[in-house]
């Protein structure tokens, strides 16, 4: 039986690290800090670093106030993703 590596609860996801990689590019383009995004969310700075690293996983709910804040649309965080993949770590 052949087994398949799954992705352990502590190892990001690459999708995660995409998106997250988005927020913090479109963060320093508005010039904002990951304390001034925190407080507008509600969260730390530190939280905004685990969402920007990809450890912690962004809900969509959170993700559409992110986009509202940063007058972008939702798509903008997914775009240069590969579509149809299986996007997992080390794809």
């Amino acid at each position: 039986m052949k087994r398949t590596r799954q992705t352990g609860p502590k190892e990001p996801q690459a999708v995660d690290r995409h998106v997250g990689t988005r927020l913090r590019e479109k963060r320093h383009e508005l010039g904002m800090t990951q304390e001034t995004l925190g407080n507008a969310l509600g969260v730390t700075f530190q939280q905004v670093q685990k969402y920007e690293r990809g450890t912690n996983r962004i809900s969509a709910g959170r993700l559409f106030e992110i986009a509202n804040l940063f007058e972008v649309e939702v798509s903008y965080f997914f775009e240069g993703l590969p579509r149809g993949s299986k996007h997992r770590k080390g794809a």
